[in-house]
């Protein structure tokens, strides 16, 4: 593993004490490296999401709807129901 110096802020650095001295992690080291996994699937899913929606509006298969006239379509399918 790569070795890395960095300047926390003191909030930031009291919060990974906490998380070590209750047992989440056993180290500093190890929290930030589950923090920044945590980031990078975010990041993954957030592309993915983001891929489906860009898809999705162009793949021009329904009209465009605004807020209201999509919530007044669900709420008559839901009474169909």
């Amino acid at each position: 593993m790569a070795r890395q110096s960095i300047t926390l802020a003191n909030q930031n650095d009291e919060w990974l004490k906490n998380q070590v001295a209750h047992q989440e992690f056993t180290s500093k080291s190890e929290a930030v490296n589950y923090l920044i996994k945590r980031a990078r699937e975010q990041e993954a899913y957030d592309n993915y999401v983001n891929m489906k929606i860009e898809r999705g509006l162009n793949s021009e298969l329904a009209e465009p709807q605004t807020e209201d006239e999509m919530l007044a379509e669900f709420k008559a399918r839901l009474k169909n129901v």
